[in-house]
Order: structure tokens, then C-alpha cells, then sequence
């Protein structure tokens, strides 16, 4: 049974590893991405300066989005550790699909509307992780 509880804190961890690592590429990055640029089929000097503050700003609330999801994720973890509560747990994915889901569905649709490859595969993964965790989370040994 401990094996379960390893495995579910792992993808727990790497879920919020991964939205720590999103967090610091969309507060600090200077400019798009490069799946931003293939989106918009321009480079990011050839964008009006006007537009170019206003994609900035968007990244910085995304990534501000991810350093909250990512912070509470980590909190909620230790928590239901110490207090081995399954509401915590719960609480843990809610919070993690809450980011996750339209992640998933705004990638997605840059990537059906658009030429860009934009990073879908991240929010898929981290929403399996999460739902992998939460069940071997939940799981009670057989009396």
C-alpha cells in the first residue's frame, strides 16, 4: 500500500513541477513562444509594439495562473499528507484540472486553428498524472 501512496505523491509533485516550470517561462520570457510566432505566422519584432504589450501582459497572467495552481497544489500535497484527508486530495485535483482543463482546450485549439504545435501534450499528461494520483491516493487495502 505505501508503493500507491509513493506513486500518487510523485505525480502529484511532478504535476506541480511542471506548472512551476510554465510559471517561470510565461513571467519571464521577453516575447512569444515559438509556437506563439507559427500561430501568428510572424516573428516577434515584425508585431505591432501595441499588440507586443498586450501578449506580454497575457503570458504574465498565465503564468501567474500557473504559479498559483502550482503553489496550491503543492500546499494542498503536503497537507493531505499530514492530515491524510481524502477532502485534500480532492481538493488537489480540482484545483490542478480548474488550470488544467482550459489549458488543454486553448492548446488544442491554437493547434486545430492554427499551423503552430503549441505544448498540448503537457496538459494532457499532467491531467492523467493527476487522476493516475488521486486513484492510487485512494485506495484502501482489502480487509
Amino acid at each position: 500500500m505505501k508503493t500507491f501512496k509513493i506513486i500518487s505523491f510523485v505525480c502529484f509533485a511532478l504535476v506541480a513541477i511542471l506548472g512551476f516550470i510554465f510559471a517561470a517561462i510565461y513571467l519571464f520570457k521577453p516575447e512569444f513562444m515559438p509556437y506563439h510566432a507559427d500561430a501568428v505566422s510572424m516573428e516577434w519584432v515584425e508585431v505591432n509594439p501595441d499588440f507586443r504589450v498586450l501578449i506580454i501582459a497575457l503570458m504574465r497572467v498565465a503564468g501567474g495562473g500557473w504559479l498559483a495552481t502550482s503553489l496550491s497544489i503543492t500546499f494542498l500535497l503536503i497537507a493531505s499528507r499530514r492530515f491524510n484527508n481524502d477532502w485534500l486530495k480532492i481538493a488537489l485535483v480540482v484545483v490542478g484540472l480548474a488550470a488544467l482543463i482550459p489549458s488543454l482546450y486553448a492548446t488544442l485549439y491554437v493547434k486545430s486553428h492554427s499551423p503552430a504545435e503549441p505544448p498540448w501534450i503537457a496538459a494532457a499528461v499532467a491531467i492523467f498524472l493527476l487522476l493516475v494520483a488521486l486513484f492510487f491516493d485512494l485506495l484502501k487495502p482489502s480487509k
